[in-house]
């Protein structure tokens, strides 16, 4: 069960709160994370959802990496689709400059948010699939110190170390991640489906490279931990209705916890929930034990990445405070 452990946040509002006040809870958490020995946290980048308050990752960066001292903060991911490698290169540079030994940059390929709304992000410009890898090529040149002659270049980026990853949900990443002998952090937290094979595919086909001697895997699960498996039950209630906003094609804030799920959701929805949050794990330490070593028994992992979404901050520290005692 020793294993490094991290942590997900999307900065999610909560009902009858507003974005600023999501943040200041997110830094509140990542300071808890801090003392508790969390690697990193990272946060995603979504839009046009009215209760995630993540849509722009490289300035909340920032934002916490000035409130902490030594916990790594990254991106999990920046879609790099959206932007310009420049840009992001520069971005990233800056933070690494401010913040040394402290940035990772995730990536992905998604939108992170309905195609419309891609469109408005992208201007109208689609990638293609074959553009991302041409993208990702043109990042890591812009970081690389033999930029220099060239007549685009990178300001503070060019020839920092910052440790890239990919993020996925399918056996393309994991493809790509191998090819290119880099990290790979999967999304087995919303989309588990393909947890198993991505992993196998990308652990035996992996391409050693200059910055990667050997496979590197991250799996993100849910987690819900509490002093008592009744309390946990209870307190999962928050992380389900705002999961019932993904079914639903709504952006819902993370609620109350309630007694029962019962008419909130219909069983067709239920089904829906617990078939896509299958890598949930919701107890207190002594339930949640024998279902991480089952977890570990089936799935190689590198490192545990934590989405905890509850609604009482104290009870979401406290939720921290288990699970790092499970992989300490």
């Amino acid at each position: 069960m020793k294993i490094p452990y991290s942590l997900l946040d999307l900065a999610i509002i909560r009902e009858n709160h507003d974005a600023k006040e999501a943040y200041e809870r997110s830094l509140n958490l990542a300071k808890h994370a801090e003392k508790l020995g969390y690697t990193r946290m990272w946060l995603a980048e979504h839009h046009n959802m009215a209760n995630v308050g993540s849509s722009s990752p490289q300035i909340l960066i920032g934002y916490l990496a000035n409130g902490t001292s030594k916990i790594r903060l990254g991106s999990g991911g920046i879609m790099l689709p959206n932007h310009s490698p420049l840009v992001i290169a520069e971005q990233f540079g800056t933070l690494a400059t401010l913040y040394p030994n402290r940035i990772d940059l995730g990536l992905g390929r998604a939108p992170g948010t309905d195609q419309t709304t891609a469109q408005a992000l992208r201007r109208g410009r689609m990638e293609s699939v074959q553009e991302f890898p041409n993208d990702l090529d043109d990042l890591r040149q812009y970081f690389s110190e033999e930029n220099r002659d060239q007549k685009v270049r990178a300001f503070p980026a060019e020839g920092l170390e910052i440790p890239i990853y990919l993020l996925g949900s399918s056996m393309s990443s994991a493809v790509l991640a191998s090819q290119k002998g880099l990290p790979y952090a999967f999304a087995s937290h919303f989309a588990p489906g393909y947890l198993i094979s991505a992993s196998k595919y990308y652990r035996e086909n992996f391409t050693p490279s200059e910055h990667l001697q050997k496979p590197y895997f991250i799996s993100c699960v849910n987690v819900i931990a509490a002093d008592t498996d009744e309390e946990a039950s209870y307190l999962a209630t928050s992380f389900f209705q705002t999961a019932l906003g993904i079914i639903r094609g709504q952006s819902y804030p993370l609620k109350k916890p309630v007694e029962s799920m019962e008419g909130i959701w219909t069983e067709p929805e239920a089904a829906a929930i617990q078939n896509m949050m299958a890598c949930t794990f919701i107890g207190s330490k002594e339930s949640l034990k024998p279902q991480f070593e089952s977890f570990f028994s089936q799935v190689q992992v590198d490192e545990l990445m934590i989405s905890c979404n509850i609604y009482e901050p104290e009870k979401r520290h406290r939720s921290l405070e288990i699970a790092s005692e499970l992989f300490q």
